[in-house]
């Protein structure tokens, strides 16, 4: 295959480079792969995207190499790339703003996966809301918990969201846990839906001391399922359905359905079973573009 390859996708002209590279080593998957990836998952994958503000981690040189973080565009981004400059909070830098790449199409996405940004991250608001659209709580295992102890935890936050006539949709992470995510009325700060997020991860904490923590101290963690309810922040962004991770293998965060759940036999979900699960299913979480109710005060 040629060092380069000048592409048509969508209406934009795109050169695509090295696309024999091999990024996830230990499953010979390459670049183009990345790029087919998410080419295939687009339709179901840009909904989640559209007019959010989209931090990427990079790996150049394959996840056994070093990634770095990328908030601001990158140098050389193409004028048909949309970037909105924005306020920068919580900016480890001491940024005001930031230039923030928002992924609303196909070539902005292929664009993307040409600099090898596996990971795609947003946050629970979008460019020119009154405030965040989306809950998420992050369900983060200690040791010798794993995904079946989310699980548990997961169907337990879900009926408790619904006391709340709030609807959850469970999802991987993609690593070693697994995320709810409910839809909302963008009409209440982050901070309201912090508070609220904390309150119930406390309150069932405090129900199943053995099982849960929604205390941030990694030494309460061992055997327990954090719910983490800072992801709320609006500094903070979360990993985007269908997006790959940088792990050994290409896992992607995958939506799931609550029968799966429920059984307690959630697994990691690799690339080519994301494809297939999106052919049987459709978009799991395509509700959450829907809008939903405001949290109840804390």
């Amino acid at each position: 295959m040629p060092d380069r390859l000048r592409v048509r996708v969508g209406d934009r002209d795109l050169e695509l480079s090295n696309l024999d590279k091999v990024l996830y080593p230990a499953a010979g998957f390459t670049k183009g792969e990345v790029i087919d990836y998410y080419t295939r998952m687009a339709e179901v994958l840009l909904p989640h995207l559209e007019n959010r503000p989209l931090t990427r981690i990079r790996y150049p040189n394959g996840v056994a190499g070093n990634g770095f973080f990328e908030k601001n565009a990158p140098g050389g981004v193409p004028d048909w790339v949309r970037v909105e400059t924005l306020p920068a909070p919580g900016s480890t830098k001491d940024r005001e703003t930031i230039d923030y790449v928002i992924c609303d199409d196909l070539p902005t996405l292929v664009y993307l996966a040409n600099l090898a940004a596996l990971e795609l991250h947003v946050p629970q608001w979008k460019v020119g809301s009154a405030g965040p659209d989306r809950l998420v709580v992050d369900l983060d295992p200690g040791p010798p918990a794993g995904l079946a102890e989310c699980a548990k935890v997961a169907v337990l936050l879900r009926d408790r969201l619904a006391a709340d006539d709030l609807v959850a949709y469970p999802k991987t992470s993609g690593k070693k846990g697994m995320q709810l995510m409910c839809a909302l009325a963008a009409e209440q700060s982050a901070e309201e839906v912090s508070a609220y997020a904390k309150l119930v991860a406390e309150e069932l904490a405090g129900r199943y001391p053995r099982m849960i923590t929604a205390k941030m101290a990694k030494n309460l963690r061992p055997g327990k399922v954090f719910i983490d309810w800072s992801q709320n922040s609006a500094a903070k962004t979360t990993v985007a359905p269908y997006s790959l991770r940088a792990e050994s293998v290409p896992t992607a965060s995958a939506p799931l359905t609550w029968d799966e759940v429920e059984s307690g036999k959630v697994r990691p979900v690799q690339a080519g079973q994301v494809l297939k699960r999106v052919d049987k299913y459709g978009d799991l979480l395509a509700a959450l573009c829907d809008g939903g109710p405001r949290v109840p005060p804390p």
